[in-house]
This record gives C-alpha cells, structure tokens and sequence, in this order.
C-alpha cells in the first residue's frame, strides 16, 4: 500500500523524499558539484537576487555547497530535460533563498535552474 502510494505522488510530479534519500542525493551530489562544477542558467530572477543580496559567484557556489538534507523541501520528477529537480530553501542573511538542482548528465556539470529569493514560504520536509 505505501508503494503504490508513493508511485501515485510520482505521478503528480512532485515527491517528497525521505531524508535517507535526500542525503543519498547530496552524497552523489556533492563530490560530482566538486568535480565538474555547476552550471547556473543566468535566468533575470536569478541575475536580480545575487544583485540585491550582494552574493557573488563564489558566495553562490559555497551555498550550494552547504547545503543540507534539513533544507530539502521537495524533488520534482519530471522536469526534462534536467532529469529530477531538488528543491531546497535555504537561508541567507535572514533571507530564504528558493534552490532547485540536478545532478545533470552523467560524467559532466550539476545544473542549478532556480537559485533567487523564495517567493513565499515553501516549508522544509525535514525541519
């Protein structure tokens, strides 16, 4: 029965992860973010919330680096041509920062799609 619940969710899109799972992500993530680095898509919402925050580049990436399963919020399954989409909120100077990666194609960058400020509180799975 929690099988085919959880597949039902899946269809929708939209999933959330046990922190097993969330931690998995970041275990695989993390050494691939290292390796090949990320790339960002330069959207204006994401372009306007470095400018205003005052992150740079290197502050962006550090970030993302620290960021924990006690940030996930949820992973989107169907996001092609990025593959799963992580979300996660973190937060930056008391400013809650909306995060959505991927770990990309095999042997090559992690995407990050969305990095700006969260439009409203999306609410933590894990916290």
């Amino acid at each position: 029965m929690i099988i085919f619940a959880r597949k039902l969710r899946e269809m929708g899109g939209r999933v959330i992860k046990t922190e097993e799972e969330v931690e998995s992500f970041l275990r695989q993530f993390k050494p691939k973010f290292k390796l090949w680095g990320i790339i960002f898509l330069n959207r204006d919402k994401n372009l306007e919330a470095l400018k205003a925050l005052g992150i740079t580049p290197k502050a962006r990436e550090e970030i993302i680096a620290d960021i924990g399963a006690d940030d996930y919020v949820e992973t989107i399954m169907d996001a092609i041509p990025f593959g799963k989409m992580w979300v996660f909120e973190k937060d930056y100077d008391n400013t809650e920062l909306y995060i959505k990666i991927s770990m990309g194609k095999p042997d090559s960058n992690t995407i990050c799609i969305l990095f700006h400020v969260a439009g409203h509180r999306l609410g933590y799975a894990f916290k």
